[in-house]
């Protein structure tokens, strides 16, 4: 498996967590509810997706120095709390919901991990 596999994976994993829950939140939040667990998903995913593509870019690169990678890292981290921050300011988004949104993409990167490690285990018998 491709590290493009695993990305898309990935991300196909966690928006359809993210539809579910935001269908869930909608019905039990309300229009804050969904809208925070789809904010919060969507934001997980992009800021998933632009990483993935930084690591592709800085291994085919080869050896890069990594004080840029700290500048990013941390431009992604305050661009995110800005949204978030915005979100709940305004009363779009609950925070309870955007976090279960934002945890969709952890938890579909694990499982897609797992299911990986158990194909990888059995091609050795």
């Amino acid at each position: 498996m491709t590290a493009r596999d695993l990305t898309t994976g990935v991300t196909r994993q966690a928006a359809i967590a993210v539809l579910v829950a935001a269908i869930a939140g909608g019905w039990l939040g309300g229009a804050p509810g969904a809208v925070g667990v789809g904010t919060g998903g969507a934001l997980g995913i992009a800021g998933f997706r632009v990483l993935a593509a930084r690591v592709g870019a800085v291994t085919a690169a080869g050896p890069t120095l990594t004080a840029p990678w700290m500048v990013l890292a941390g431009l992604r981290f305050t661009a995110i709390s800005g949204v978030a921050a915005l979100l709940f300011v305004a009363g779009w988004a609950h925070p309870i919901a955007w976090l279960v949104g934002y945890s969709a993409l952890p938890l579909a990167l694990v499982v897609q991990g797992l299911r990986l490690a158990r194909e990888e285990s059995t091609s050795w018998t």
